[in-house]
């Protein structure tokens, strides 16, 4: 039975992405296009950017086997290098 995952993506300092170099911002294009590619795979429900007033972070939903998956998904992220992954298992109550 596959498992839910929420991951969440906190940039390295509380001004991204407001101040992204012109690097960083064709990083986070990268990771965009890669996450995208997940979905395409089934493995990424959804994800984007969430702005809390707190400071904006990236949060997506993942749907795998087990969190071995998780971490592969994240290590081979071009954003990794941009911040810091969570990871939480989700108990999914519903899904389309």
């Amino acid at each position: 039975m596959k498992k839910h995952y929420v991951i969440k993506l906190t940039g390295k300092r509380p001004t991204f992405p407001n101040d992204m170099t012109d690097d960083e911002r064709l990083i986070m294009q990268a990771h965009s296009e890669y996450l995208k590619g997940k979905m395409k795979e089934g493995l990424v429900l959804i994800f984007g950017p969430v702005f809390d007033p707190k400071g904006v972070y990236g949060l997506g939903i993942v749907v795998v086997d087990d969190e071995t998956q998780v971490q592969e998904i994240i290590a081979n992220d071009p954003a990794n290098a941009l911040g810091t992954y969570e990871v939480a298992l989700m108990m999914a109550l519903t899904q389309a």
